[in-house]
């Protein structure tokens, strides 16, 4: 087991060094930022370093000087050193892939307060000095040799790009005219009146007049420029936005306050479409690199494979709609092997043929995958599974209702990761309430619905 050992005042001579050899990452400036609060663009905004005079992301300069603390701390002098003063000059910039030698060399000792001078110098692969300056420690009087801490995993987490991806992709279309049903709330009008400011929906108000006005003049939004259209409860709410769609006036509905099983309900028995209804969930997951797409997680409890040929139909048409070509597959079962024990091994089996009849399109399909080795590589690579989509799945098709639910859960509460919805199959998009959901969440769901509706305008 290595040890940190120091050196005592007794034991250091004039001359004496120590040095390390660290080289900058992307990563390091990402970490240093987030340590010190310094977030100057010169370090982490690339479009605005490219226009400075050096041209590219540069390190923090005391990320160099945290350098030279390291060797002080536990090399020279090591464990026991009382750092006391430091000058520096910083003659060049560090760049990202710079590899500096960052050494210490003892100039000067004082007996009479125990305290040592040294000469700092950081040096980069091509022989230039990018910091010198001089340091000033109380050495240790006591020996010290200890095993070093084992320190903590630290993962960086950029926060939600993929979402905000979306909401990107969704900036350029001209926005979709949208029945908001029932907005009896200030959480509702909310979301209509931010969806309508990023260029996202036209809102149409479905609902009591009256109250709706009321509500948002009490939260003080102003939805004067949304059309409103009387409905005098709730299932008359509902009636007049599937009347709208079905006459061609909103292209997509938006749940305000209504029981989602009441919507769907409506959807699925008066609002056919091209197959059955389906939830699609829209997951930014941070220890997966790519959006994950989860479905069924709302409509069907136990779905037949004819149902589950919409279901996985519905994600498909969702994820090239949202710029994922030829989207991976995975069908969720309890293993890897079809048995008639597991019913849902022998419906993944069936709806890899139908996909190789052209019965599903649009994707590349595997199944049954266990959720390990839908996501996992190693694990896919280990069970001598070599198909595009064992391990990079972009859609995971649950067996169940419950059992998409409780992935999703999992995902969000223990995960942390955050989710956009939409239900699919009907003749417009539908965005759920999702009452758990924050309202950027609730955004990007609207923005998901305008991808739908432009995608099924360029197919005709």
């Amino acid at each position: 087991m290595p040890f940190i050992e120091n050196k005592t005042y007794d034991e250091i001579a004039i001359g004496d060094s120590a040095q390390l050899v660290r080289r900058l990452t992307l990563r390091d400036i990402e970490m240093f930022a987030v340590l010190s609060g310094d977030v100057n663009p010169a370090h982490l905004d690339l479009e605005y370093a490219k226009h400075t005079v050096f041209g590219d992301l540069i390190g923090h300069g005391m990320w160099g000087a945290a350098l030279i603390s390291t060797v002080l701390g536990t090399q020279l002098p090591g464990p026991g050193t009382i750092y006391r003063s430091q000058t520096l000059s910083f003659s060049r910039p560090v760049k990202i892939g710079d590899r500096l030698t960052v050494k210490v060399v003892v100039a000067r000792k004082d007996p009479e307060k125990k305290r040592i001078g040294l000469d700092c110098t950081a040096v980069n692969e091509s022989g230039e000095t990018v910091i010198s300056g001089t340091a000033e420690v109380v050495a240790p009087t006591v020996k010290v040799k200890r095993p070093p801490a084992e320190l903590p995993t630290v993962r960086l987490e950029h926060r939600r790009p993929r979402l905000q991806r979306l909401l990107d992709l969704a900036a350029d279309p001209a926005p979709v005219r949208a029945a908001v049903v029932n907005p009896i709330d200030a959480d509702a009008l909310d979301l209509a009146l931010r969806a309508a400011e990023a260029g996202l929906l036209k809102p149409v108000l479905v609902g009591r007049a009256a109250v709706i006005r009321r509500v948002a003049a009490d939260a003080g939004l102003d939805i004067a420029p949304f059309d409103l259209v009387q409905a005098d409860d709730e299932p008359a709410a509902i009636d007049a936005a599937f009347a709208l769609a079905r006459a061609g006036k909103v292209e997509a509905i938006v749940n305000g306050s209504v029981p989602e099983d009441e919507l769907i309900a409506a959807a699925a028995g008066t609002f056919a479409g091209h197959g059955a209804l389906s939830q699609v969930m829209v997951m930014d997951v941070p220890t997966y690199p790519r959006p994950l797409l989860i479905t069924d997680t709302g409509v069907h409890v136990a779905p037949t494979l004819t149902v589950k040929r919409d279901i996985v139909q519905n994600a498909i048409d969702l994820a090239l709609a949202i710029g994922i070509a030829c989207p991976r597959v995975a069908l969720l079962s309890a293993g890897e092997m079809v048995t008639p024990r597991v019913p849902s091994t022998l419906d993944a089996a069936q709806l890899c043929k139908m996909a190789e009849r052209c019965q599903i399109v649009g994707g590349q399909l595997d199944g049954p995958l266990s959720f390990e080795t839908a996501v996992n590589e190693a694990a896919a690579r280990a069970k001598g599974l070599t198909s595009p989509v064992a391990g990079n799945a972009d859609i995971l098709v649950v067996p169940n209702l419950e059992a998409g639910d409780m992935l999703a859960m999992e995902l969000r509460h223990l995960a942390d990761a955050q989710a956009a919805g939409i239900l699919l199959g009907a003749r417009v998009p539908i965005v759920p309430a999702g009452s758990a959901e924050t309202v950027p969440s609730r955004l990007v769901s609207c923005a998901l619905a305008l991808l739908v509706v432009q995608a099924r305008a360029r197919a005709g």
